[in-house]
Order: C-alpha cells, then sequence, then structure tokens
C-alpha cells in the first residue's frame, strides 16, 4: 500500500532525502566510471593481446564496482521504506506520492531545489509539473497518522 505524504511531511523529509540522493547521484556516477574504465581496459588489453593489463588495477575496480553497487542497493532500499519514489539518479530527483482532489499525484523534488515546491499527475513526470499553489494546498491530503 502507497503511502501519501502531505506537503509537510515531504518537506520535513527534504534534508534526509538531500543527503540520500547526493550520495547516490555519487556513487552512481563513480560506478558508471568504475565500469568504464573496466570495460577500456579490457578492450584495449584484448586489442593488444593482454600485453598491458594492470591485473591490479583491475582487481581494485571490480571490487569498487561491487561495493558501490551495493551502497546504491541499501540507499534505493531506504528510500522504499520511506515511501519516496527515485525517478533519476543523474539529476537526484525523486517522487512523494500525495492525493489531490481525490486523485494521486506526486510532489517533485530535485537535488538542486531548497525544497518541495512542485508536483505533477502520474503520466505526466517532470515535463507537467506545476507550482504547488494556494488551490493545491487547499485540496491535497497525505496518510492520517505518519
Amino acid at each position: 500500500m502507497a503511502r501519501y505524504f502531505t506537503l509537510e511531511q515531504a518537506q520535513s523529509l527534504v534534508p534526509e532525502v538531500r543527503r540520500m540522493l547526493t550520495e547516490a547521484v555519487e556513487a552512481r556516477a563513480e560506478l558508471e566510471e568504475s565500469q568504464q574504465e573496466i570495460a577500456e581496459s579490457m578492450k584495449r588489453a584484448h586489442q593488444m593481446g593482454g600485453v598491458e593489463l594492470d591485473t591490479e588495477r583491475l582487481v581494485m575496480l571490480r571490487k569498487r564496482v561491487g561495493e558501490l553497487g551495493g551502497r546504491l542497493k541499501d540507499i534505493l532500499q531506504q528510500f522504499e521504506e520511506l515511501g519516496v519514489q527515485v525517478k533519476d539518479l543523474n539529476v537526484g530527483l525523486v517522487d512523494f506520492p500525495t492525493k489531490y482532489r481525490g486523485e494521486e499525484v506526486l510532489i517533485c523534488y530535485q537535488l538542486n531545489e531548497t525544497g518541495v515546491g512542485y508536483w505533477h499527475g502520474l503520466e505526466e513526470g517532470f515535463r507537467g509539473r506545476k507550482r504547488i499553489d494556494r488551490d493545491f494546498l487547499d485540496h491535497h491530503q497525505g496518510d492520517p497518522v505518519h
């Protein structure tokens, strides 16, 4: 069952969400870099018959990939436990489910923002973001107890 957030609940989670998102974005970027370096090293070694294969570096990179993958999995699990939906780790984008006029919608937060200030429908996505206005404040609701 989905958790529905009030605007206040979402806003109160922003510091924790920001910390987690920052860590996840950095881990994802480092993971991609490490995987790319492994792929390039293997390609180069294949092309040169294995002559310039730095096995120590590859072992270290593979270990780091495993660590980073595990860390990302842990962070994503933490988001799931909070009820926050991760949408894009390239830019640090998450959504907080809520109800507006009886329909499920999403309060949207991006890493570079100071707090929650936008929402969108389930099918609209980031491009359909709208500023939170008085009507939204008057007609949205979260779970009664959280």
